[in-house]
């Protein structure tokens, strides 16, 4: 076997099932889990109709290119989101769709990392999403952790990286809306980034799955290939962004999303990807273009998380510092007195709530770990779980600072 899988870290949720393992929680409470960012907003009527209309699309082989009309549907959204001229993606060899961010982002790495120079680097944030570690872990890249903290706003301190480690990046995976904080990247730090990107010729690579969760419609977060547009680079060189459907339509079994960017890291990745066995099964294609078609329903996921956030932001308040993020579906909270599995073990004991323990979404570096003294809560669940969740929270609180 790759020698290289006994690098790999126990998945978050993996710690959490053993930190669990041997508590007995309030059996006269429900569970209300707020651990895992899987939403459960019910999705459009729509996706359900295209589903059944286009089982005819199971008897064949999909194209790995996807459907014209899926790249052609992204190609147009993409252009509108983000404010480019019409045209300006080209749905040929811009454009690829892929079976969710969370594979796209493994496997781009496992193709875009060259081992014939000496100690590759992928560059992650820290805290971060556990793919980008083991995607650079598993391509013969060595990880460096960029910490995002409360000095920082949580926004990765990239002006802390040295002249040195630029020179050996290969990749870097930035995250924005950000998980698990759900601080935005601003366009001014991202065209920085872009920069460098080009002045040491490394591949900058952007998750912007939680791009369409935010509070302001005023301000919509920012997306890579609009900054550099913005600064006159138009064929996007060296950047790829990742974006889904599972956030934004609420569909995360339907595992749909797509890879945008320069023409040539697409080409690359698409004779990848015909190795790989991951075209996208042609009934999913079509309620694809059925969700990125339609912002309504977007519209009104983003309402139900305002919602959320509100009630929840307003029961706890009283009881500790806390507010919503400008985007995603997650509460960064720094909780008292620091111990987060501790505090994470004692709120499922008592009140049988799951939570995530930030410190399982960080890497120490130096003597410090990010996460440590947080827990990441994910509004998931319907409203009425969100605000007795919150008052129980509240409950504990009160006896947990004393």
């Amino acid at each position: 076997m790759n020698p290289l899988l006994d690098f790999l870290k126990p998945y978050p949720f993996e710690r959490l099932a053993e930190l669990k393992k041997s508590i007995h929680p309030n059996a006269q409470l429900k569970h209300i889990p707020l651990s895992i960012g899987e939403p459960k907003n019910k999705p459009a009527d729509f996706v359900f109709e295209a589903l059944q209309k286009h089982t005819d699309g199971i008897a064949q082989y999909p194209n790995v290119r996807g459907l014209p009309e899926l790249r052609q549907t992204l190609s147009n959204w993409i252009e509108k989101r983000y404010k480019l001229n019409d045209g300006q993606i080209d749905p040929e060899t811009q454009i690829l769709p892929v079976n969710g961010t969370r594979e796209a982002l493994f496997s781009f790495a496992q193709a875009a990392i060259s081992n014939n120079e000496k100690d590759p680097l992928v560059i992650m944030p820290n805290p971060f999403y556990q793919i980008y570690e083991g995607a650079a872990i598993l391509a013969g890249a060595t990880p460096y952790f960029v910490n995002a903290c409360e000095r920082t706003y949580y926004v990765p301190e990239f002006n802390s990286i040295p002249n040195s480690i630029w020179k050996r990046c290969q990749l870097l995976y930035i995250c924005s809306p950000g998980n698990p904080s759900g601080e935005i990247i601003d366009k001014q730090l991202m065209q920085h980034l872009i920069k460098l990107s080009y002045e040491h010729n490394f591949i900058l690579a952007s998750d912007e799955c939680y791009s369409e969760i935010y509070q302001d419609e005023e301000r919509l977060p920012p997306g890579l290939l609009e900054a550099a547009n913005d600064m006159g680079h138009t064929d996007f060189e060296n950047l790829i962004v990742f974006n889904s459907l599972s956030k934004r339509s609420n569909v995360p079994g339907l595992r749909s999303g797509f890879v945008a960017g320069d023409a040539k890291l697409i080409e690359k990745f698409f004779l990848y990807r015909t190795y790989h066995g991951s075209a996208m099964p042609i009934p999913t294609q079509h309620a694809s273009i059925a969700c990125w078609s339609d912002e309504q329903h977007v519209k009104d996921n983003r309402d139900s998380y305002r919602e959320k956030f509100k009630a929840f932001v307003e029961i706890l308040s009283p009881v500790l510092e806390i507010k919503a993020p400008p985007a995603s579906f997650y509460i960064w909270l720094k909780i008292p007195h620091g111990d987060d599995e501790k505090f994470t073990a004692d709120l499922y004991q008592t009140q049988h709530i799951s939570v995530l323990p930030g410190s399982y979404l960080s890497r120490t570096t130096g003597h410090a770990n990010p996460g440590l003294g947080y827990v990441r809560i994910a509004l998931v669940a319907p409203l009425e779980d969100c605000i007795e969740a919150a008052q129980r929270i509240r409950t504990f609180l009160k006896r947990y600072k004393e």
